[in-house]
């Protein structure tokens, strides 16, 4: 009864008691039609801050996130599953040492949050501090209100100005500690609980097409979604996603058919703005005034097996390019053909598309406001953009923003293929669902051993007996190991690498989760380093594997339970 199509809203908490609990019920409201949530918690005062009505002090951001944890799990979403909610902190804040710890299954359990997700916003500068081997001061945003609202030089400038201050004593509540000391902290935190997710305040804004608009403050449950967000917006992304691998036609991306899917589906997520049902008056206000969209994609791992690339080859990174470009072209000229045809959205003057700024040339004002050698991006680009650029000056723009990479979970299962931009998980399966457990096992493998001739019974239990793994099956070639290796089997720099080349197309960021068989502390460095050299938006989960494996005690030849084919997963027992 109520036409739900939104996927995700942001939000930005006041500080003060009606701005907390009134955030809190936009958070139920929003969670009960089945929407997943990002907060930004950057504003509340820290623990310690005095609070002038009572003359008292302030316990800081923890108690409330609590709240809103049990918020998540006492309204579910739409009575169908668990509320879900991403908190979101900048790393001045003086609470930031006990948000990285809300996580942990250890301490206080009054001051942990097991149910709900969290996130760092990074600026650049504790970046620039913690390769510099520098100090980093932390204070409470009721002393340093406008830093919540600047970034690049002008938040550099301003949050030097409050350490002046801090050291003459006119500031007294703060606390200084070496800036590598606090992203130790939170790689080890990260490492330990999955926990916050390292996302950059930087990026996000000085590439966002509505700067003259306001500021980006957090992104959403997933990560992917860069909007606005204000005491008077809550900012809503309407996603889709183009199967990729539906693309691929003898040997390579079918561009004709790219270009239909996507003038189609643009389309379509223009008219959910207007035909959805807005349980908060904030949300609707923001999305009938900038209209954004998030169009993403999925199926990028099958589309490699249709390549036969493997995810670590630079070919493959090229492909990433390459598709998300010409994704990117028909995406933007179906908006700006939408303006034509509809008018452009009420915010469009003065934002980066009226300035003739596209996300490709954005890119600019990322490296403007770095270090030199701080930004190494490929800005390479194939096609003739000045149709697009002559389009958008005569039409404007229908929506603000009009790409985003979503995880697509659930959506690439319906449909049969890879989840969003990630590689294989496994090979070899069994699903739970509804309709009970089954095995799923990947068809791109079977059809390529059945080509060399060494799909067999034998190669059936290897396949079991080894997880689904192909590295250890000495008999299958070494192309095809390297075509079929599996998340936890690549290097996680190559996720970044392939990332990144997607990165410069998009207006807004995407879902990338990190894989890490074995992590120390320095290759996580490393990995979040490169991913920040390399100008991303936002990382999402990091997954590592348990130390120890499952022990291989059953004999190969044991009885095997009954289900499905394991060459014929698709039979009418797994519909």
């Amino acid at each position: 009864r109520h036409s739900q199509l939104s996927s995700c809203y942001l939000t930005t908490v006041q500080d003060d008691l009606g701005g907390i609990y009134g955030a809190i019920k936009d958070n139920a409201l929003l969670s009960k039609w089945a929407g997943g949530l990002g907060n930004d918690w950057t504003p509340v005062r820290a623990l310690g801050s005095h609070i002038k009505g009572t003359n008292g002090q302030s316990q800081g951001v923890v108690p409330f996130l609590k709240v809103v944890n049990d918020t998540a799990v006492a309204v579910n979403q739409g009575g169908k599953r668990k509320g879900a909610v991403c908190a979101y902190l900048e790393s001045w804040h003086l609470d930031i040492e006990e948000f990285l710890e809300l996580r942990k299954n250890t301490g206080d359990e009054r001051r942990r949050t097991h149910d709900m997700n969290t996130a760092n916003w990074v600026p650049d500068l504790l970046i620039e501090r913690m390769r510099e081997d520098r100090d980093w001061t932390l204070f409470s945003p009721s002393d340093t209100p406008d830093l919540h609202d600047l970034y690049g030089n002008a938040f550099r400038e301003r949050y030097e100005h409050y350490e002046a201050l801090a050291e003459q004593g006119e500031i007294t509540l703060f606390k200084k500690i070496p800036a590598k000391q606090l992203w130790r902290k939170m790689l080890t935190v990260l490492f330990e609980t999955g926990h916050p997710w390292i996302t950059f305040k930087d990026p996000c804004n000085l590439r966002s097409p509505q700067q003259h608009q306001g500021v980006v403050h957090s992104s959403n449950l997933c990560t992917e979604i860069t909007l606005n967000t204000s005491a008077d917006e809550i900012a809503v992304c309407n996603l889709g996603s183009v199967n990729l691998a539906a693309h691929i036609k003898d040997g390579e991306l079918d561009v004709q058919r790219l270009e239909r899917t996507v003038n189609t589906a643009v389309r379509m997520l223009d008219n959910v703005i207007d035909i959805n049902f807005y349980a908060v008056p904030q949300a609707r206000n923001s999305n009938l005034k900038h209209r954004p969209v998030g169009l993403g994609l999925m199926g990028f791992q099958d589309a490699l097996y249709q390549l036969g690339l493997p995810y670590t080859s630079p070919e493959a990174v090229e492909f990433a390019d390459v598709a998300m470009e010409q994704l990117s072209y028909f995406a933007i000229r179906a908006s700006a053909t939408l303006a034509g045809e509809r008018g452009a959205y009420e915010t469009y003057e003065g934002s980066l598309w009226q300035q003739g700024i596209l996300p490709i040339d954005s890119i600019a004002l990322l490296k403007e406001a770095r270090k030199d050698g701080d930004l190494s991006l490929n800005t390479d680009s194939r096609l003739d953009w000045t149709p697009i650029r002559e389009l958008i000056a005569k039409h404007g723009m229908r929506n603000s923003n009009v790409m985003a990479i979503a995880p697509t979970a659930t959506i690439s299962n319906i449909v049969g293929v890879s989840q969003s931009i990630e590689p294989a998980y496994q090979n070899l399966f069994v699903k739970s669902n509804l309709s009970g457990e089954f095995t799923v096992v990947n068809p791109s493998l079977v059809r390529d051993l059945k080509a060399e001739g060494l799909w067999d019974n034998v190669m059936v239990n290897d396949l079991k007996y080894f997880d689904g793994s192909v590295q250890q099956i000495d008999r299958i070639p070494a192309e095809l190991k390297a075509r079929y290796a599996t998340a936890f089997e690549i290097d996680a720099r190559w996720l970044v690498e392939a990332a990144a080349r997607r990165q410069k197309w998009l207006d807004q960021a995407q879902s990338l989760n990190l894989y890490m068989a074995e992590p120390s502390g320095k290759k996580l460095d490393a990995l979040y380093q490169l991913a920040w050299e390399r100008g991303l938006k936002t990382t999402y989960y990091l997954r590592s594997l348990g130390a120890t494996g499952a022990e291989k005690t059953a004999p190969v030849s044991a009885p095997q339970p009954q289900v499905c084919s394991i060459d014929n997963p698709d039979c009418e027992a797994c519909q």
